[in-house]
């Protein structure tokens, strides 16, 4: 048994941003994906918030696009188009992943391109066994899997079907500077199209058990793809999993040990609301990183309780109620797109949101200080 060796099986952000930060310490990383670099079904919009947290993917020489400005289209077909004051980039995944793989190969992580088909515990450490017959072996274990991920339910508990959303798209060639985001009335998620910098990822999203099939999103979405001129047809189709934890669950579920953890999408961080995981994936692997390396690992937990679970909590426990619920006799969606094209203040409040500059922790307390009376002349007028 290896004792000094990190395995972090799964190469997406979290995996590979966990893997630097590890190397550069000086601590052994092997990390393990079966198709490191590849074409994730993702928007692949990463936030002013990500950005100035980690500059380089600013400052990289790699294909991204810039947004600055998203269209919000209510259930019953109101539009708002919303200058963000920071832009957005939109990243290909497959060029994402390229840039943070290959800066963790940089600082020196091991990188092997292979599956891993199962984990076992032995020894306070950890044995692999790999597609090509690799039995490895390491003292410590980071699952970066994704949401679909075979390991969760041998380390913690297993997603339920109400912590999971589905996800279904297209990749379109063509390109804008609007991001849209399109609400569907009796739909826990909604639609997107995210323009990258020589294709469109265009997709829908909706939680697992809101009775909606693969099928169903698959034709609420062509039908927006035709009603905006989007010619889908002939083009790649995806569909694909993403947490979307509950309170509870973020308030008490396990994300790691003494010998192993979590991060990203694998330990179910990603935003309860918007689907957002690069922030969270990102960050997370900060975090543990910072605990590993001062020979801490269960200190990742308090880490994680400072910053992220209070934020990805609020979120989980206001997701219902944005997408289902009421307000002055009108869904919160519908009069979130009308206050969105009437008010300033309420303008501002959405581009901070896309933003990552307000946080869901706070987000109340500005709506009652700044926001109250603009919504009530707004229903009074």
């Amino acid at each position: 048994m290896d004792s000094d060796l990190v395995a972090i099986v799964g190469g997406g952000p979290a995996g590979a941003l966990a893997a630097e930060h590890l190397a550069r310490a000086g601590r052994s990383v092997l990390l393990i994906d079966e198709r490191l670099a590849w074409e994730k079904p993702c928007g692949g919009g990463v936030t002013p918030k990500a950005l100035w947290r980690y500059p380089y993917l600013s400052e990289a020489a790699v294909a991204r696009n810039w947004i600055g400005s998203c269209e919000l289209i209510s259930p019953a077909g109101r539009r708002v188009l919303v200058e963000l004051e920071q832009k957005i980039a939109i990243f290909s995944r497959r060029v994402l992943n390229g840039l943070m793989l290959d800066r963790a190969r940089a600082a020196g992580a091991e990188i092997l391109q292979d599956r891993v088909l199962r984990v076992e515990t032995e020894d306070a450490g950890w044995h692999l066994h790999t597609r090509n017959g690799a039995r490895l072996a390491a003292g410590f274990l980071i699952v970066a899997t994704g949401a679909r991920n075979p390991f969760r339910g041998q380390l913690a508990r297993a997603f339920s079907p109400e912590e999971l959303m589905m996800t279904a798209g297209y990749y379109i060639p063509g390109s804008s500077d609007r991001i849209q985001v399109r609400f569907i009335a009796g739909l826990e998620g909604y639609v997107w199209t995210f323009p990258r910098s020589d294709h469109f990822s265009a997709g829908i999203c909706g939680k697992l058990n809101d009775g909606h099939t693969t099928a169903e999103l698959r034709r609420m979405l062509e039908e927006f793809l035709e009603h905006e001129g989007f010619d889908y047809r002939g083009q790649t189709f995806y569909s694909h999993l993403l947490p979307a934890p509950t309170a509870a669950t973020l308030k008490t579920g396990c994300f790691g040990g003494d010998n192993w953890a979590m991060v990203g999408d694998a330990a179910g961080f990603a935003d309860p609301i918007t689907g957002e995981g690069l922030y969270y994936a990102f960050r997370s692997a900060e975090l543990l990183a910072e605990a590993l390396t001062a020979n801490r690992p269960t200190a990742y937990r308090t880490l994680l309780s400072r910053e992220l679970l209070p934020e990805l909590a609020t979120a989980a426990s206001y997701a219902r109620r944005f997408f289902h619920g009421e307000i002055f006799g009108e869904p919160v969606l519908e009069r979130m797109v009308q206050f969105t094209g009437e008010s300033q203040k309420f303008r501002a409040l959405i581009s901070d949101l896309f933003a990552g500059a307000q946080a869901y922790v706070n987000l109340r307390g500005r709506c009652y200080r700044q926001l109250l009376p603009v919504i009530w002349n707004a229903v009074a007028s």
